[in-house]
């Protein structure tokens, strides 16, 4: 478990990639470490992605663990890139770039919402009533700035590589007027187009089912492309952000999400459902006052 920040999917990948190199040189650590000039805690952080290394701690690694150039040259490159500047950091005033960035490189994300539509599905009336009451204390123009790093976020689903998108929402997200009966019904109404692309699923489960299997709390799960990326899945709460990347807890969050679907309503069965708490709220909207 790590708290605040989580290494990025080049990071992970780069570190695992060295660890290999030296593992095949048929060097320990306490051996490299040393021919390498640095203290091995050094080395540790460089194998389990708690320091960035610079492009010339990593030849100097190749150099020492041998290899092909095009391995060395790749390597290189892969840590030039890990501090490559993504669209979130023209955000990084109001947004932390982690969960940015995992998410921007993931290729598969599921997420468990029980309090809100996910930021990747707002509207932008229904984002700012939520960053309003959340960031009470903020000044307008860093909410304003907090709505448009949100907006920004939300192409990620509009991506020509666009990921998976499989979301199940509590249906008590639903019923909870963010913003008022106007806002919630074109926010439900963004919510069944959403539904329709091709690669969005939603999901809602249904308070009729009583206990299940999603009652302790929200998560979010991302994969990636390279098979040898492990999955991270991200918390959030009044204590920070909390990514889980022990293989354990995945498998429990990923068997805890496939749970939580065999219990949620089909899809065609969800949109139905939120079209008529979009119709309700329409009709709200326009009763007499």
């Amino acid at each position: 478990m790590t708290n605040a920040q989580s290494p990025t999917v080049r990071h992970r990948r780069l570190a695992r990639q060295l660890r290999q190199a030296r593992e095949n040189s048929g060097l320990s650590m306490e051996r490299a470490a040393a021919a390498l000039g640095w203290s091995r805690p050094k080395l540790v952080r460089f194998e389990t992605a708690k320091t960035r290394p610079k492009p010339a701690d990593v030849e100097a690694m190749l150099d020492l663990y041998g290899g092909s150039e095009a391995q060395k040259l790749t390597l290189m490159q892969l840590a030039r890139d890990i501090r490559k500047r993504g669209w979130w950091s023209a955000f990084n005033d109001v947004l932390a770039g982690s969960f940015a960035e995992l998410e921007d490189d993931a290729t598969a994300i599921r997420s468990w919402q029980v309090q809100f539509i996910p930021g990747l599905l707002q509207t932008n009336e229904y984002a700012l009533a939520l960053i309003r009451i959340l960031s009470p204390d903020d000044p307008e123009d860093v909410l304003l700035r907090r709505l448009q790093a949100r907006m920004a976020r939300r192409a990620i689903l509009e991506r020509k590589d666009a990921p998976s998108y499989n979301v199940v929402l509590d249906e008590a997200v639903l019923r909870r007027p963010v913003g008022g009966a106007h806002v919630m019904a074109r926010q439900l109404d963004a919510l069944i187009e959403a539904a329709n692309r091709p690669n969005v699923s939603v999901r809602i489960m249904p308070i009729s089912v009583g206990e299940h299997a999603g009652m302790d709390g929200p998560f979010v799960v991302l994969s990636f492309a390279d098979g040898e990326d492990q999955d991270v899945a991200y918390l959030e709460g009044m204590g920070g952000e909390i990514y889980l990347e022990d293989v354990g807890q995945l498998n429990r969050c990923n068997v805890r999400f496939d749970r939580i679907c065999d219990q949620a309503l089909s899809e065609d069965d969800s949109v139905a459902l939120i079209a008529d708490i979009a119709k309700e709220y329409r009709q709200s909207d326009e009763s007499p006052r």
